[in-house]
């Protein structure tokens, strides 16, 4: 199970962001805790923040009271409603907030079923409950709880989390589910400086994505749509875009410009092009082929996205290293791994360039994005 925290001053947003997937059909209140509950079974956000906030006093000093938490069992790990709960309560319980008032919701907006927990960090008299090695304690905790209920553990998985996600199959229907359930997940894991760069990163589970812009109301507007593609990188007919709207704010133009701006931070700062720079060096050594090449790369767990234009020249090179979780254009890394370094590795045997059969056309995920302007 993986637990994640965040902080914040906002009571309401938190609980606001709940109460839309319970209103929607994708969210129920499991348990609450020092709240009293309406007899309706009905919570509005108004009341429940008036009564947290009730807990402490007018004035508090903690920059950031609101502790926002997910527990996030294995998928397979089938746990009813009552056991989610009893969760809930022993995670909060053993970080030291089982006395503070709190709400228990379960999502089930993605195919992974989770809960979320809204409450605060500051205890009656105004003083911030002890949070030092929160991380660490959490991790303990959670690896407790796993041995304790006989959950999946989650040590060893999360580096390999984004290759359990399942590609989108249009065919199955529930594409706002199915899309959903990828890109949520790959937003908040991965790091990427581009559009392009994560364009290249939801091809893998066959998600398009581009941006719109259009005049509705006599406002002009800009953001994205998502769509469902085949395994050749192509639209299927039947599958109209879907608004990143409908999605939730976690998969916004906002949401990926935030992410866009603290990956280039973390990038630089941690290096973290070495690895994968490292890694392709090795591999370009000793491949001369564009399937040996993506073989190699895999056992590096790095994936190689490469986009051709009509004749098969390659006009463009992504890696996507899913051990730094980071995505690079190839020519962030040097003008070694540029589309035309590539095109001169791969082409230039030949007196003119060769169309790629159709194997390789799908492992490469050729695809050519439309705009929709959505009214």
């Amino acid at each position: 199970m993986v637990a994640k925290i965040k902080t914040g001053k906002d009571i309401y947003g938190a609980l606001a962001y709940n109460q839309q997937k319970v209103d929607k059909g994708e969210g129920a209140v499991l348990r609450t805790n020092s709240l009293l509950e309406p007899e309706d079974g009905r919570f509005l956000v108004a009341d429940t923040a008036a009564q947290i906030l009730r807990w402490m006093p007018a004035h508090v000093r903690t920059e950031k009271p609101v502790i926002h938490i997910s527990l996030n069992p294995d998928p397979k790990d089938a746990l009813s409603d009552e056991v989610l709960a009893d969760i809930a309560d022993e995670y909060m319980e053993g970080m030291g907030w089982g006395g503070q008032p709190y709400i228990v919701y379960k999502h089930t907006d993605i195919d992974r079923t989770h809960v979320h927990i809204v409450s605060v960090q500051v205890d009656s008299t105004g003083r911030k409950i002890n949070d030092s090695r929160r991380n660490e304690r959490s991790v303990a905790l959670t690896e407790r709880i796993e041995r304790e209920y006989g959950l999946r553990p989650a040590k060893g998985r999360k580096n390999m989390e984004l290759w359990q996600l399942k590609p989108v199959d249009y065919e199955k229907g529930d594409l706002k589910r199915q899309i959903a359930a990828v890109v949520k997940p790959v937003l908040s894991m991965y790091r990427f400086q581009t559009m392009g760069e994560l364009r290249a990163l939801l091809s893998l589970y066959r998600i398009g994505m581009e941006e719109v812009e259009g005049t509705h109301g006599g406002r002009n507007y800009r953001g994205l749509v998502y769509t469902a593609l085949e395994e050749n990188g192509r639209k299927p007919p039947p599958a109209p875009p879907l608004k990143a709207s409908r999605l939730g704010g976690d998969a916004s133009l906002k949401k990926i410009g935030q992410v866009m701006e603290r990956s280039a931070e973390i990038i630089k700062t941690a290096g973290l092009h070495k690895r994968t720079l490292q890694r392709m060096q090795e591999a370009m050594q000793d491949t001369t082929t564009e399937g040996a090449l993506r073989e190699r790369l895999k056992t590096y767990h790095i994936d190689l996205y490469l986009r051709r234009n009509v004749m098969g020249r390659i006009t463009g090179v992504t890696f996507i290293d899913h051990e730094t979780r980071c995505v690079f254009n190839g020519s962030r890394l040097g003008k070694t791994y540029s589309a035309n370094a590539f095109n001169e590795h791969f082409c230039n045997r030949q007196k003119r360039p060769q169309k790629p059969d159709a194997t390789e056309t799908n492992k490469s995920a050729k695809c050519k994005y439309k705009r929709y302007i959505v009214r």
